[in-house]
């Protein structure tokens, strides 16, 4: 009898460990993030954009939890035969400390005329824009014979931690075909950059910063 109460004391103490384990795990798991980011393939934004022919464009939704000490960087990188181009950042919107504490609102790139050799890149948020920057000789390169676009992110409500770097759209030329990576996985991404001909990749950063 009393191995039996050992042996019962023992398992009622393992099971209660893990559910601690697991109970913390679920905390982390669930912890606020500084950011939510989701695609909004079918707002107004993106209809406009199409009904007006002008382009591309890669729309979100983006929520900050604590705007009043968040800092958003929200850029394009581009690449060119598998190297950085000049500049490597083509565009850049830097914005932050709203007066309110939460935050939610548009926010995105737009590409006007992608299949021209002069393009154009614009990035908007909420209360915060950059009008359309004017980029050459980076696309339509000669011997391109596929271009393919597409969002980086699924069509889940995704948090961002503080101070992470996520891929949220790609733009890519290629001379035949392409093939599928994670746009996520670093070493997915540099494999496509020295495949393709050209890259363009959106990109998002929310750093925690005080007045």
């Amino acid at each position: 009898m009393k191995n039996y109460r050992t042996i019962l004391y023992l398992v009622i103490m393992m099971f209660s460990i893990l559910f601690i384990l697991s109970g913390c795990d679920n905390e982390t798991k669930n912890a606020k993030k500084i950011a939510y980011i989701s695609t909004t393939k079918h707002s107004q934004y993106a209809k406009t954009f199409t009904d007006l022919h002008l382009g591309i464009i890669y729309d979100f939704n983006l929520r900050l939890t604590e705007a009043d000490k968040s800092w958003v960087t929200l850029w394009v990188e581009g690449y060119e035969n598998g190297e950085k181009t000049e500049p490597f950042r083509l565009i850049e919107l830097s914005y932050g400390l709203n007066p309110t504490s939460v935050s939610e609102g548009p926010m995105g790139l737009g590409i006007i005329n992608p299949q021209m050799e002069d393009f154009s890149l614009f990035l908007y948020s909420t209360g915060a824009s950059i009008p359309p920057h004017a980029i050459k000789n980076i696309l339509n390169s000669k011997g391109v014979g596929a271009t393919s676009w597409s969002y980086a992110i699924g069509d889940e409500v995704e948090g961002l931690e503080e101070g992470e770097t996520k891929v949220l759209g790609v733009y890519r030329q290629a001379v035949n075909s392409f093939r599928t990576y994670d746009y996520q996985d670093t070493n997915d991404v540099t494999k496509m950059i020295n495949e393709d001909t050209a890259d363009l990749l959106l990109k998002i950063k929310v750093d925690r910063k005080m007045k």
